[in-house]
């Protein structure tokens, strides 16, 4: 995966999650995704938490895998 325009699943507090648009997404591995935004410290994230199309629903996430890593740096 090349640089490519992304969305990144954020999880919430008393309101929800909701999917964040502006960034950046570079696969590092099969299953992990560096992530770079402007206003954020670049990051690695699994990729179950980034979309590479506007979601339809941005306060519908993606399938949380149990006891998953959020982040890995």
């Amino acid at each position: 995966m090349e640089k490519e325009k992304a969305w990144v699943w954020f999880k919430g507090g008393l309101s929800g999650g909701y999917w964040k648009g502006g960034f950046k997404a570079t696969r590092v591995r099969d299953d992990i995704v560096l992530i770079e935004h402007a206003d954020f410290k670049s990051c690695q994230v699994p990729e179950w938490r980034v979309c590479l199309s506007e979601p339809v629903d941005k306060k519908i996430g993606p399938k949380v895998p149990e006891k998953t890593i959020w982040i890995y740096s």
